[in-house]
């Protein structure tokens, strides 16, 4: 279920449009008003609306449902729900950007609940699964002045199934590719869908009923995104491996989103920052378990992309001191609350999180799906082996700085 109507609201002084909700700087969220600013930003009003001279966020309670979404900011980046990015760097003028919403019920054809996701702790203070469509103004002095928000029946679902290295990391200063990957879509046309949780294998996945979830909310022609290895390698017992329990859970995977008529596409994982003596080649930590999706995508007929191989060529190009700055590596107290320093050889650090992104839209244009077509018309090609500068990336902090570690490694 998803309203049948565009919610509209104008911020600040000035003629609102007919039907629009005028919001003022006291317009703090409430449940009763189902909207409203969070707490803790010094909100002014200005010439291009509300503002602030620090990161600010405003909130509107949907059902769950794809949504469109256009905004007129000033000077702002703008992240979505667990700091997933919509419109990167600092943007003035109107915008718009395709988002999903989802809460934990399961539910069947006719709207009846089924079951539950079964959330992780961790997860209980997660911005996308609390009801409400939460939008970050981040940047220099950021401002917002109109947004609208309208139930989107059309875009195509592109579901991500995946581990700490997919899912939209709540904290600075970790990321994943998945909360990366929404900015390179036409609006319209894709709202990317992550379900990926921090230490998840194929089996819990399926056990917390997270699949399940996501196979109730698919369509025809939706697209699910399957990327899971380094926790699956850590299990052990009888007939536990590559080519066997976990070839025949990507299976299954494949034939729930193919039930649907989904586009099942397979992804292997990324290599962990492992250097050899030398510092120039990367080490596999991985096992057979990439050369596994590879097989199973041969046999099953799936589209593969595979980022084993491309971040591979990724690391070695950065080599292993450039490499640093793409994982969690940080001295201590670098962000509040961080008394020890930070050496993380799987995770990412924002910047290695959207060129590992890059390599996923560039696995999308090499496998020829029909997704690539939606991509944004300024998407140039990219080359692995010639990253992006590090020191040319922006990002502007999100005021929710580090708590723990992601599960998995």
């Amino acid at each position: 279920m998803s309203i049948g109507h565009a919610q509209q609201f104008h911020f600040g002084a000035g003629r609102a449009p007919a039907g629009a909700v005028r919001v003022t700087t006291g317009s703090m969220y409430n449940a009763a008003a189902g909207y409203g600013f969070e707490e803790g930003a010094v909100l002014k009003e200005t010439s291009r609306g509300i503002g602030a001279d620090s990161p600010f966020f405003f909130s509107v309670r949907l059902p769950e449902g794809n949504y469109h979404v256009k905004t007129e900011i000033a000077s702002a980046t703008v992240r979505v729900e667990c700091r997933r990015l919509m419109v990167r760097d600092t943007v003035t003028g109107k915008v718009s950007f395709t988002v999903h919403v989802r809460d934990t019920l399961i539910r069947n054809a006719a709207g009846e609940v089924t079951g539950k996701v079964r959330l992780k702790p961790r997860e209980r203070n997660y911005r996308h699964w609390d009801n409400l469509l939460t939008i970050e103004l981040n940047g220099r002095a950021p401002a917002i002045r109109s947004l609208e928000i309208t139930p989107e029946r059309k875009a195509i679902t592109v579901f991500l199934a995946g581990n700490s290295t997919v899912v939209d990391q709540d904290r600075e200063p970790w990321a994943a590719w998945g909360q990366m990957i929404p900015s390179f879509f036409q609006s319209g046309k894709v709202a990317i869908a992550n379900y990926a949780e921090s230490g998840e294998a194929l089996n819990s996945f399926i056990r917390a009923r997270r699949l399940e979830k996501i196979i109730s909310r698919m369509q025809a022609g939706d697209y699910l995104f399957i990327e899971f290895g380094h926790n699956d390698q850590k299990q052990k017992g009888e007939g536990v491996g590559p080519f066997t329990t976990y070839k025949k859970d990507l299976r299954f995977f494949i034939r729930e989103a193919r039930s649907k008529g989904g586009i099942p596409v397979l992804v292997t994982s990324m290599h962990r920052r492992s250097f050899d003596d030398a510092g120039r080649i990367i080490i596999n930590t991985l096992g057979d378990y990439p050369e596994a999706v590879r097989q199973t995508a041969r046999e099953e007929n799936v589209a593969l992309i595979d980022l084993n191989a491309m971040s591979k060529i990724l690391y070695e190009a950065w080599g292993e001191a450039a490499s640093l700055k793409a994982f969690v590596h940080y001295p201590a107290n670098t962000f509040p609350g961080q008394p020890d320093a930070l050496r993380d050889n799987t995770h990412f650090s924002t910047y290695g999180a959207y060129e590992i992104a890059k390599c996923i839209v560039k696995g999308i244009r090499d496998a020829r799906l029909p997704l690539a077509r939606y991509l944004m018309n300024d998407v140039p090609p990219f080359d692995p082996a010639h990253p992006d500068d590090a020191d040319a990336w922006y990002w502007p902090s999100s005021p929710l700085k580090p708590a723990l570690k992601p599960d998995g490694n």
